[in-house]
């Protein structure tokens, strides 16, 4: 039997596929390559196609065996997402609706779902759990919101199983540097933080320095890829055992503000990397923390990159080795 990853050839996808083929797993991805690279692809089996597709997913089911699905595959900008709303709900809900669909007339019933912290919209307060409101303060968030709900009626209605992934800002490179992390545009403050230490960029712009932290600048939990792409196998061995559905948030536990981050990256790379003030950005909270208690005591989730330095240090590895990221067709 083999695990179905949607978006494989994409950052967080392609990272878990290395992982689940550490545990042996049988790994089939499906990509459309729209922002995934192929060179990424971890896994033999790959199909080129977008999950709409409902053709190509009956191709996909017709010729696997498909045991369960672990999908990935969505838009995920923020900004990008309030100026074309439609468009997220057609890549995003839409897709999963197609995806969920052929899954039950094909007999899948498990389901591990990327979702994001970005469901519950500004928090309450910190560090935020599973059982906090959720109120999305953009279309991104809506959708994923709109995928998690259309699952918990999917169990209800076909018992189809799901465990959806909460996380939070996803940062770092597999250890021995062959995959990583490679945007455009490139939207990430860690990757842009190390293009200034390549000399790529002449200076990372810190986005306001007035707010209610120690250092002023916005604190954000950062949570290492590869320790992501093991929640992914733990929250699908879960379904395995224990079948029920459910909702993990996870994250590092520890905030870092924008400063620490580029001090750590200075550190990390040697480079002095030059840093502006600028105006803050519309509805950047002050602090975004994750409480992953839950994760740790029903997934057995531990984390293997903990510390700042450890994380930025795994992806200065892959930038150095990969300066222009994947090579281009």
């Amino acid at each position: 039997m083999a695990i179905l990853v949607t978006g494989g050839a994409g950052y967080i996808g392609s990272h878990t596929v290395v992982e689940l083929l550490a545990h042996g797993e049988q790994v089939v991805v499906i990509d459309n390559l729209q922002k995934g690279h192929a060179q990424a692809v971890q896994t033999p089996v790959f199909y080129k196609g977008d999950i709409r597709d409902r053709e190509l997913l009956d191709q996909v089911f017709r010729e696997n065996k498909i045991e369960a699905v672990v999908h990935f595959a969505a838009d995920s900008l923020v900004g990008e997402s309030v100026q074309e709303p439609l468009k997220y709900y057609d890549n995003n809900v839409i897709a999963a609706h197609t995806l969920l669909t052929k899954m039950i007339e094909h007999n899948v019933k498990k389901i591990v779902f990327s979702s994001t912290a970005a469901t519950y919209g500004e928090p309450e307060k910190v560090p935020i759990v599973e059982t906090d409101a959720t109120n999305p303060t953009s279309p991104y968030g809506e959708t994923k919101l709109a995928i998690e709900k259309m699952l918990k009626w999917c169990d209800r209605a076909y018992g189809l199983k799901s465990i959806a992934l909460r996380y939070f800002n996803v940062a770092g490179a597999h250890p021995d540097a062959r995959i990583g992390e490679d945007h455009t545009p490139e939207s990430h403050l860690i990757p842009i933080i190390l293009q200034v230490a390549l000399g790529q960029r002449e200076a990372i712009s810190v986005f306001g320095e007035d707010y209610p932290t120690e250092d002023g600048t916005c604190i954000r939990d950062y949570i290492h890829v590869m320790d992501l792409a093991n929640a992914h196998w733990l929250a699908l061995n879960r379904l395995r055992e224990k079948g029920e559905s459910g909702i993990y948030n996870l994250g590092n536990g520890t905030g870092f503000s924008v400063k620490q981050v580029i001090e750590t990256a200075r550190s990390v790379t040697g480079h002095p990397i030059p840093a502006i003030i600028a105006q803050r950005r519309a509805g950047d909270p002050a602090v975004l923390i994750a409480s992953y208690e839950k994760a740790q005591a029903e997934l057995g989730w531990k984390q293997r990159y903990n510390s700042l330095h450890e994380i930025i240090e795994t992806a200065w590895n892959w930038h150095k080795s990969h300066p222009h990221g994947y090579p281009r067709d």
